[in-house]
C-alpha cells in the first residue's frame, strides 16, 4: 500500500516536472523569438535615421509609415537607448506590442499618452520596459553608476520630433519606489512645476549642478528596477 501510494507521488512528481520543463522551453522560445523580431525592427528602423555633421536626422515619414503613432526619437549615450518613441490613446497598449503593433511582451518606448506634443509639454514623460538583455530600457539602470553620470558626455540626451532636434541635458537621476507623481505632466501654476522640479533634484543621487526653472521643459524616462516596486528614473531639461 505504501509501495503503490509513493509510486503514485513519483508519477505525478514527473508529470509536473516534464510540463514544468515545457512551459519553461516554450517561454525561453518565446522570449527569444521576440526578440529577434524586435532586432529585425530596429534594423528596418536604422535606415530612417542617419547622422550629418555630428547631428542626427530623422526621417520622420518613413517611421510613420511603418508606424503612424510614432511622435519621437531618442538616444542616450552608453545605454542601448535609441529608439523612436510611439504614443497610443492609453499607456497599456506599448507595454505588449512592439513597434509594428505585433504583439510582443518586450513591447515598445513610448511616451504618456496625457503629453501632446504640441511643443508645450513641460514633462515629456517616456516608458519602456526593462529587459534582461538590455533592450528596451533595459539598460537605463547604467545611469545609477558613477562611471555613467561622471561622464558630462553621456548627460547630454538626443531627443527629436517633428518639429524639434534637441539635446536635453541631465539633471536628476534616482531609484525610487513606484509612485505618480515624477510622472505627472500637466501643472496648474509656474509655481507648481518649480516645486516639482526642485523636488527631483533633491532626489537625485547626484547634484548635476543644472539651473532648471519654470521657463524650462523637461523630460523623464521611467523603467522598473528589477520588480514592480521600484522604478529607475531620469530627469533632463531642454537646452
Amino acid at each position: 500500500m505504501f509501495r503503490d501510494k509513493k509510486r503514485v507521488f513519483s508519477i505525478i512528481a514527473y508529470i509536473l516536472l516534464f510540463w514544468l520543463i515545457v512551459y519553461s522551453g516554450f517561454k525561453i522560445f518565446k522570449w527569444q523569438k521576440e526578440n529577434k523580431h524586435n532586432d529585425n525592427i530596429k534594423e528596418k528602423i536604422n535606415s530612417a535615421v542617419k547622422i550629418q555633421n555630428n547631428k542626427y536626422q530623422v526621417d520622420f515619414e518613413s517611421l510613420k509609415k511603418q508606424n503612424n503613432d510614432t511622435v519621437a526619437w531618442i538616444k542616450v549615450n552608453n545605454t542601448n537607448i535609441e529608439y523612436p518613441v510611439v504614443k497610443s490613446s492609453d499607456n497599456q497598449f506599448y507595454l505588449n506590442h512592439s513597434f509594428d503593433k505585433s504583439d510582443n511582451t518586450a513591447g515598445w518606448i513610448f511616451a504618456d499618452y496625457k503629453n501632446r506634443f504640441d511643443d508645450k509639454d513641460k514633462n515629456i514623460v517616456l516608458y519602456g520596459h526593462n529587459r534582461k538583455d538590455n533592450s528596451m530600457f533595459g539598460s537605463l539602470k547604467n545611469i545609477l553608476y558613477e562611471e555613467w553620470y561622471n561622464n558630462s558626455e553621456n548627460t547630454d540626451i538626443v531627443f527629436i520630433t517633428q518639429n524639434e532636434n534637441c539635446i536635453y541635458k541631465v539633471f536628476s537621476v534616482y531609484q525610487i519606489e513606484k509612485e505618480s507623481y515624477y510622472i505627472k505632466t500637466v501643472f496648474n501654476s509656474d509655481d507648481e512645476f518649480e516645486e516639482f522640479i526642485k523636488t527631483l533634484k533633491q532626489r537625485s543621487i547626484k547634484n548635476f549642478d543644472e539651473d532648471v526653472s519654470k521657463n524650462d521643459r523637461i523630460i523623464t524616462l521611467s523603467t522598473c528596477a528589477g520588480n514592480d516596486n521600484y522604478r529607475v528614473v531620469l530627469h533632463a531639461k531642454k537646452c
